[in-house]
Order: C-alpha cells, then sequence, then structure tokens
C-alpha cells in the first residue's frame, strides 16, 4: 500500500520550492539531465467505459475506485518499454498494478487479444503475466475503450532520509480526447489543461515525511483533490457532466 498527497501550487512557486527541498532530496534517477532538462515526460492514456464510470466514481467521491491506463514516457519508439496498468484506491492508500511491455508488443497484445509471452519480467515487477492478465480482464469485461490522452513534465526527487518517499512537480499538464493507441507519443494538437499551475505530489509508503509541512505552510498550501485525469478530461471536454451522458461518440484503436 501507498499513499499519495496532491497539492496544486501555482507556477510562481516553483522555483522557491524547488530550492527548499533540495537540501532534504536527492533527484530522482530516472530524470535525464544530460540535455540540461531536471525533468522526464509522462505519457498516459487512459481507458473508461461508454458511462464513464471511472470518471464519475472520482468526481462523486466513491472512496474505492480504480484507474485502468497504458504509460510510456519520454520521445518513444516501437521497441520502448510501457506499462498496462491499473491503479486502485482505497480509501486513501493506494495499490497499482503494472505490466512492462515493448510498446510495438503492447499494440499487439490489444490488436489480437493475445496475452501470453508479451508481459517482462523486468523492473523489479516478477508478477507481469499476471499484471497483464488483470488489466486486460478490466479491459473486455469492463467494455473500456481509449478516451483521453495525457501528458505532462515530472521533476522527481527522492527524500535522503526515507528512500520511500517520492515528492514530484507534475508540470505543463496537457491532453487529447479520444486518442488511438498510436497516439501515446504523440504531441500534436494536444490542449493545456493547467495554464497556471503545477501539481505537487507526496508518495509515502507509512510517514508524511516532517521536515516537509513547514515549507508547505510557508506557501499556505493544502492538501486537494488534483486528479489529473478529470481535470483533463473535463478540458478536453469529453463528458456532459449535468447529465451523465457522453459526447463519446467513436472508438478510436489502433487504425
Amino acid at each position: 500500500m501507498r499513499y499519495e498527497f496532491k497539492y496544486i501550487v501555482n507556477n510562481n512557486y516553483l522555483e522557491p520550492l524547488r530550492q527548499m527541498i533540495l537540501p532534504f532530496v536527492n533527484m530522482d534517477e530516472n530524470t535525464d539531465d544530460d540535455k540540461g532538462r531536471n525533468h522526464y515526460t509522462v505519457r498516459s492514456i487512459y481507458f473508461d467505459n461508454a458511462s464513464y464510470d471511472f470518471y464519475f466514481e472520482k468526481v462523486e467521491g466513491i472512496k474505492n475506485r480504480k484507474k485502468v491506463r497504458l504509460r510510456g514516457y519520454d520521445e518513444g519508439a516501437a521497441d520502448d518499454v510501457v506499462f498496462l496498468e491499473i491503479k486502485r484506491k482505497y480509501e486513501i492508500p493506494i495499490l497499482k498494478y503494472r505490466a512492462p511491455v515493448r510498446f510495438n508488443d503492447a499494440l499487439e497484445m490489444f490488436k489480437e487479444k493475445h496475452i501470453n509471452g508479451f508481459a517482462l519480467n523486468e523492473f523489479g515487477i516478477s508478477n507481469s503475466a499476471e499484471n497483464a492478465t488483470r488489466f486486460f480482464y478490466q479491459l473486455y469485461s469492463k467494455n473500456l475503450r481509449p478516451v483521453v490522452l495525457i501528458v505532462y513534465e515530472r521533476e522527481a526527487y527522492l527524500s535522503k532520509f526515507d528512500d520511500t518517499v517520492r515528492i514530484t512537480f507534475d508540470k505543463q499538464l496537457r491532453g487529447m480526447a479520444y486518442p488511438s493507441l498510436n497516439d501515446l507519443y504523440n504531441e500534436k494538437e494536444l490542449t493545456v489543461a493547467m495554464k497556471n499551475n503545477f501539481i505537487l505530489e507526496v508518495k509515502f509508503n507509512k510517514h508524511f515525511p516532517l521536515w516537509l509541512s513547514p515549507i508547505l505552510s510557508k506557501y499556505s498550501l493544502k492538501r486537494c483533490s488534483a486528479s489529473k485525469y478529470t481535470i483533463t478530461m473535463d478540458t478536453c471536454r469529453v463528458v456532459n457532466k449535468v447529465t451523465k451522458s457522453t459526447i463519446y461518440t467513436r472508438s478510436k484503436w489502433d487504425h
């Protein structure tokens, strides 16, 4: 189980916050700063059914809920690793099932509905095949379709005192409604979802870092709901929330 505390922060506070946490953290090893960057790009295609049950579970505050997504990173290539993910939330704790596969193999899995043999036992994930089966069970039993592509830049740090504590600044949130699977690495026609703010996330297993509390208090930051999924869905106008009817007119798989 893992916990996630989120905060929506004005972009003007990005540099001051960064400077205040730096004495307490190390940069995440996944950050590619060879090109002078301090972040990497996160790309996710989220799935939902025609009634947008996952979306409304979040909007209506259902305590036990899930998200199903295909996640990749940076610019991408056919043989790059992507992740089939189910993210479950039970009250406050988070539980995540991940199955790493090659991107071209993932496209084959969706096309042929063939799961076995593609999941990789890498990244410390030993039950990849089982997690892939979970993913496709959700996909087909609930008739899920890709509804939104979500892209953002992630600046990530690990606490020097507890390496299970991870702090991320998720910036430049943007997205696209009704993507095809091949749109995972698309950067064209994306709609900006948060122009003036970024999302600060604090992830931990047991204890919230005490050193971070006075820093958050200095900028009057309060924990809040900050779902990139619902924010981007709303920005891209995927759902009519008044009637709970959808403007989903066609599925866009890989074609």
